[in-house]
């Protein structure tokens, strides 16, 4: 059973710091790009930030500069400064993972459930 879990969200004023930690567990033979996705409310899921296993990165304009994404094997990691109201959301990690099956491997998109990030103005 494998399992994606974020954590460190929380309430910041605008201008603060959050750093969000994601951590897949279970039984993995690997993990593709990491990715961190943002959902505020009434809004659509999107994209925030991504790093790849050879530690490319990319970003949504909105964040470029601001957040900073992170990889150590089977975590992944956001810093994210100057944290503004508009960066309220429920943040989720997201990867795809390979694991070992009875027949073979199988590679399957996970999701976390996702950690709050509330920011005051």
């Amino acid at each position: 059973q494998v399992q994606l879990v974020e954590s460190g969200g929380g309430l910041v004023q605008a201008g603060g710091s959050l750093r969000l930690s994601c951590a897949a567990s279970g039984s993995i033979i690997s993990i593709k790009a990491m990715n961190w996705y943002r959902q505020g409310p009434g809004k659509q899921r999107e994209l925030v930030a991504g790093i790849i296993s050879g530690g490319n990165t990319n970003y949504a304009d909105s964040v470029k500069g601001r957040f900073t994404i992170s990889r150590d094997n089977a975590k992944a990691y956001l810093q994210m400064n100057s944290l503004k109201p508009e960066d309220a959301a429920v943040y989720y990690c997201n990867t795809k993972i390979t694991t070992p099956q009875a027949t073979g491997v199988m590679t399957l998109d996970y999701w976390g459930r996702g950690t709050q990030v509330t920011v005051s103005s």
